[in-house]
């Protein structure tokens, strides 16, 4: 990064350029890079009182991350899959919506983007609205689902309740729900036109198309494991925790 010239003495618009990531890292230490775009990196981090070596130690650190492979999921037994899903939504919502809700508020739009900034604007709020709706869904009905099932396998309820725990939400129902939502962000997509922008287009624009395309794309591999990997997994316990409760009507 900025080979030749002192990183403190570059200017924030220098930085993002460089790596759109720094925009997020910025945003983490609750800096918002377009207010900043000409000043230097130390007179930023002198203003916020953090420490220029901070943000690179974190950005580092942001590019040091390695997502688990699906094979390594699989492996896992469900609860880890459902641990690992769990700390991604948590990320989500207070990370990545944090920062592209604070770009698509804050940025002063060129007067070729003051239109679709206007929709982004209103569009955007509603996304993020039904998307913690949605995760608010799947952790309290599927997550809890898989939760119970796994009780009912280590013969943790009474016969009874098993019965009325197994009857409720099957696995293959809460699935069908789950595909409803597996392109939230198709009118984004749509009204961006696949996130393509001119070389000449500001760099605020280019940070935001990058971030919401790194977003979709999240979502998609996000989608892909619950759909690849959860439901699969967790309609195998379905039928384990079905198959000892017949065990134990059969021998009542």
């Amino acid at each position: 990064m900025q080979q030749g010239k002192n990183i403190n003495e570059a200017t924030v618009s220098e930085l993002v350029s460089e790596n759109y990531v720094f925009a997020s890292v910025l945003h983490y230490f609750g800096i918002s890079f377009y207010q900043y775009s000409t000043d230097t990196l130390s007179k930023v981090c002198e203003k916020h009182k953090v420490h220029p070596d901070q943000l690179v130690a974190e950005l580092e650190e942001w590019a040091s991350r390695k997502e688990p492979t699906s094979e390594e999921l699989y492996l896992n037994p469900i609860e880890v899959l459902v641990a690992y899903l769990k700390q991604k939504h948590y990320y989500f919502v207070r990370q990545e919506l944090p920062f592209l809700s604070n770009l698509i508020a804050g940025i002063t739009p060129e007067m070729e983007y003051v239109g679709l900034m206007a929709d982004l604007r209103i569009m955007f709020p509603l996304f993020v609205e039904d998307f913690i709706h949605h995760i608010h869904e799947e952790e309290n009905r599927l997550f809890k689902r898989i939760e119970m099932l796994q009780d009912v396998e280590e013969d943790q309820y009474s016969l009874a309740d098993a019965l009325v725990i197994l009857e409720k939400d099957p696995i293959a129902s809460l699935a069908d729900e789950h595909e409803i939502h597996d392109d939230e962000m198709e009118g984004i997509r749509k009204l961006t036109m696949d996130y393509q922008l001119p070389e000449n287009a500001p760099l605020t624009m280019k940070v935001l198309y990058h971030e919401l395309e790194n977003f979709e794309r999240e979502l998609t591999v996000h989608a892909q494991i619950e759909d690849q990997l959860l439901f699969p997994k967790a309609v195998q316990l379905e039928r384990e925790a079905i198959r000892l409760i017949r065990k134990k009507i059969g021998t009542n």
